[in-house]
């Protein structure tokens, strides 16, 4: 493939698969790539949770790379007996590693069940964060969707994302065989370890040693996005009409606050372009309590989301067309 048919290869499958997953949403769970991720995790679990050492969890890392990568390359070699059909599975897998209607929909499912009772918002939130959410009130309910949708707008998609551009800016300077399963193994790779962090990064007796190699390499991968997310939220307030400049100094003076190295960037701009105080009880407060957070917080955070993924997208897609006239 020339670098221009690769460039407009790019292009097309990271617009398409955000089409993809905007209409469509996941795939169905028995295909799902996190779903079978899941299982290698769980099977290569099983094989190394005997060793009671932190080497259990890179061997774990290592096995389920491994496998991941050759089940992905013989996807890949099936769909290079066509190129559309190789377009269409790249496609598919690209908006697998990504998760923008599911993230977006969490949130305002929360917002109408709270319209509707406290109780079924509690059952609700439940599902986003690990805190027990019986007992709390609108204002904690409000304040546990907006941490969740905020955290996790960096790894549901400003990470798998950036990765790609990276990744697509090096094969378009520096062709290599195989450059478009290069490029897809990346935010495949990216969804695995966040899928191992998120299975495994736990304190707990079972999983301190195999969970440790896992938790500190998802930190190291959204090292960088998450500061950008932060930013570009900062700057999505300033379009919204929000306060982004409390946004951009809450940001530098809370994010550090969480006990992640990079969640609190982007709930922390969330909550100074909201003037509001995002608090998990005996863990973090975040952001100045200026006024009441209420329900319509939610939408605005949504909001706030939705113009962090679009500006960013934009971005890259002007860097990658910058990069092809440059080349």
């Amino acid at each position: 493939m020339n670098s221009l048919n690769l460039f407009i290869f790019i292009i097309l499958a990271l617009l398409l698969s955000i089409v993809v997953d905007v209409v469509f949403g996941e795939l169905p769970g028995r295909i799902h790539p996190v779903v079978i991720m899941g299982s290698i995790i769980n099977f290569f679990k099983n094989v190394f949770i005997g060793i009671k050492n932190r080497l259990s969890g890179l061997l774990l890392v290592i096995c389920c790379v491994f496998v991941t990568s050759v089940i992905l390359y013989l996807i890949y070699i099936i769909g290079c007996c066509n190129l559309v059909l190789l377009f269409i599975i790249f496609t598919v897998l690209l908006s697998s590693s990504f998760s923008i209607k599911m993230l977006l929909d969490t949130a305002i499912g929360v917002e109408n069940d709270l319209n509707e009772s406290l109780e079924k918002a509690r059952q609700s939130v439940s599902y986003l964060v690990s805190r027990n959410t019986e007992e709390l009130t609108e204002s904690f309910i409000v304040s546990a969707t907006i941490e969740s949708l905020t955290e996790n707008i960096t790894d549901s998609y400003i990470a798998p994302i950036f990765y790609y551009f990276i990744f697509a800016l090096i094969l378009l300077c520096y062709p290599v065989d195989n450059q478009l399963y290069i490029l897809l193994l990346v935010p495949v790779l990216y969804r695995l370890f966040n899928t191992l962090d998120a299975m495994l990064g736990y304190k707990t007796d079972e999983l301190i040693n195999i969970g440790f190699a896992p938790a500190k390499i998802d930190d190291l991968m959204n090292l960088i996005p998450s500061r950008i997310a932060g930013i570009y939220l900062v700057i999505s307030a300033y379009l919204l009409g929000l306060d982004g400049k409390n946004s951009f100094n809450i940001m530098m003076r809370d994010a550090r606050k969480c006990p992640s190295p990079n969640s609190g960037y982007t709930m922390a701009s969330a909550a100074g372009a909201l003037n509001i105080q995002l608090v998990k009880k005996d863990t973090y407060i975040l952001g100045d309590e200026n006024k009441d957070i209420e329900i319509e917080d939610i939408e605005n955070a949504v909001k706030l989301s939705k113009w962090t993924m679009i500006l960013f997208t934009l971005t890259i897609i002007l860097l990658l067309i910058l990069t092809r006239v440059i080349l």
